[in-house]
């Protein structure tokens, strides 16, 4: 697809559809672009099709019972069968993908019916591991002592347990490592862990529907409930019990077979498989195409608006599998800004937007996942900390915010202590309040030391009012006076390694940049006084920069106490 046939995509997408939500196609929603493009089909119109699942993919929309739906059931059953059984690996690629295209061609209720046998039918064997365990108990314990007999009880108990382990997993287990090798497999079994939570998700809903109409529906109503076919039985009022016993009984099963899937799905996309991508407008329009089609916070409005996301002051990045080449698993789009936003109008419509080297602060407004059968596979997480890797080294000035925290500090105490001594307080009880929440910042002897140097030249009524007034001078002049930063040093020295060992939220470091770094196991180890001189470094952080330091040995404890705790490892002189 080219850039033309994208904006043709995008002027479909924004006319309205009259299709009903329960038929869109979630396995790919450009699929509902193309269903909004067939609205005006009398055969559409006309068509008396069932509600189907929400969010399964490439769903077929006739669910009659005919002989060649219950032979292609049967059919795919059957493919499904030889994958797990067969051995020849010559023609396992044709039975894979006969199997695979075989199930997107069916029915939605055949595909819950297909699930169901797969869940039920080839799970462990408990009389198996039962027999296993019982033969695991009766063992004799060794001695302890290195003998003839105990290396061959030891052997015995390493032999049950490998038996043991191997009878614990269950069959489907093979379809799934197969189908992992195999090409296109991988999206398969997203689109299969798709419909599994569908289907599970229905079944709350209409458990829940089940359990509040009494028990005057007859069996053979109850057989023909939408999206679900009961054990046939007589005529006559059906036990509340064995219909929510019959569900529970299959959906347990679902839910065991939806279970391990998830976490073969975690262990194949760990981070070290994965690719991060930065998208451009550059990248292939098929590529940006998905991204338009997935972005789940805000809707991509228009071409424009999607080349502005792409373009100057802005980033999106996303996650790619080689086996699911050019689709990225999710991604993340980053607006840089000069300061934090307060609406999200902000940042989608900031015109002009912020130039790149004047930014401050990098804000991540919007992660959305393309897939959802990767539904509790914490891919976020690893994407959301690669990005601030790259953001930091883009775009190094995005930093420490010590002087935001000082500023702001500085501007509320002084505020505090003029209502706490001004004769004009309202009563005496409010001065006892503003008291509580008041702190001088500055220790006595700063105090008195910053007032010696600049109170001819710096107006205030006490010494956080002075160095207020003189960290806001223009230009930073204060930055260009010796005698000034003499006095300021052991002051902004002080207060960083406060803003930085002892300012929390939620328990862990106020400033993002030194959480980052905190839970990754890095210790502060310096502050470097004037480091950075430039426009950005005084205005972040007051010319100061830190050093944090990554001890192999010391990683795993530090992160862990940080973790537990919120307990910042650091120099003894920062303490």
């Amino acid at each position: 697809m080219n850039k033309k046939g994208l904006a043709i995509l995008m002027r479909t997408r924004m006319k309205p559809s009259i299709i009903p939500d329960s038929t869109k196609l979630s396995h790919n929603p450009a699929n509902n672009e193309v269903s909004k493009m067939l609205v005006n089909s009398e055969e559409n119109k006309n068509s008396k099709e069932p509600r189907k699942y929400k969010d399964v993919p490439n769903s077929v929309h006739s669910c009659s019972f005919s002989d060649n739906h219950q032979r292609g059931m049967e059919h795919v059953r059957e493919s499904m069968h030889s994958a797990i059984t067969m051995n020849k690996s010559e023609v396992l690629d044709a039975v894979l993908n006969e199997f695979s295209k075989g199930y997107y061609d069916l029915s939605i209720e055949n595909r819950r019916k297909l699930l169901m046998v797969l869940a039920k039918d080839y799970d462990l064997n408990r009389n198996h591991v039962r027999d296993l365990i019982k033969q695991y108990l009766g063992l004799q314990l060794p001695s302890g002592e290195s003998s003839a007999e105990d290396e061959g009880l030891l052997s015995t108990f390493y032999r049950t347990e490998r038996n043991l382990r191997h009878a614990l997993q269950p069959t489907y287990e093979v379809l799934f490592e197969r189908l992992n090798t195999h090409p296109g497999g991988l999206k398969f079994l997203c689109s299969l862990r798709a419909d599994i939570l569908s289907i599970l998700e229905h079944s709350f809903s209409k458990g829940a529907d089940l359990s509040q109409n009494g028990c005057s529906r007859s069996c053979e109503q109850v057989n023909n409930y939408n999206d679900y076919t009961l054990i046939s039985a007589s005529r006559g009022p059906t036990s509340e019990a064995v219909k929510g016993s019959w569900m529970e009984h299959n959906i347990t099963s679902l839910r065991a077979l939806d279970s391990y899937l998830k976490e073969k799905l975690i262990t194949w996309l760990s981070p070290a498989a994965l690719e991060l991508h930065q998208i451009t407008w550059d990248d292939p329009a098929s590529l940006l195409e998905k991204i338009v089609a997935y972005e789940a916070v805000h809707p991509i409005s228009s071409l424009i608006d999607l080349k502005r996301r792409l373009g100057v002051g802005r980033r999106c990045f996303g996650y790619l599998h080689p086996a699911i080449p050019g689709e990225p698993l999710i991604f993340i789009e980053v607006a840089l800004l000069k300061n934090v936003a307060q609406t999200i109008q902000e940042v989608l419509w900031d015109d002009p937007p912020t130039s790149e080297c004047d930014a401050t602060c990098a804000l991540f407004y919007s992660i959305s996942s393309t897939q959802p059968g990767l539904a509790g596979v914490n891919l976020g997480k690893f994407l959301i900390k690669r990005v601030i890797e790259l953001v930091k080294k883009d775009m190094p000035q995005i930093n420490v915010r010590f002087m935001k925290w000082l500023l702001s500090k500085l501007a509320s105490q002084s505020k505090l202590a003029e209502a706490v001594t001004s004769d004009l307080s309202c009563s005496s009880q409010e001065s006892s309040a503003g008291s509580a929440f008041r702190e001088n910042i500055l220790t006595a002897d700063e105090e008195k030391e910053l007032l010696g140097a600049l109170r001819n030249s710096i107006p205030g009524r006490n010494g956080m009012e002075v160095m207020l007034n003189l960290l806001q001078s223009p230009n930073h002049e204060w930055s260009k006076s010796d005698q000034i930063l003499v006095v300021l040093k052991r002051i902004l020295m002080r207060l960083c390694a406060r803003y930085l060992l002892q300012e929390k939220k939620r328990g862990k470091a106020l400033d993002p940049v030194a959480n980052f770094h905190l839970q990754n196991g890095a210790m502060v180890e310096r502050l470097n006084w004037m480091a950075d001189k430039s426009e950005k470094g005084l205005s972040q952080s007051g010319g100061i920069m830190v050093n944090y330091v990554y001890r192999l040995g010391d990683i795993e404890e530090n992160a862990h106490l940080y973790f537990s705790d919120g307990h910042i490892n650091a120099a003894l002189d920062l303490r």
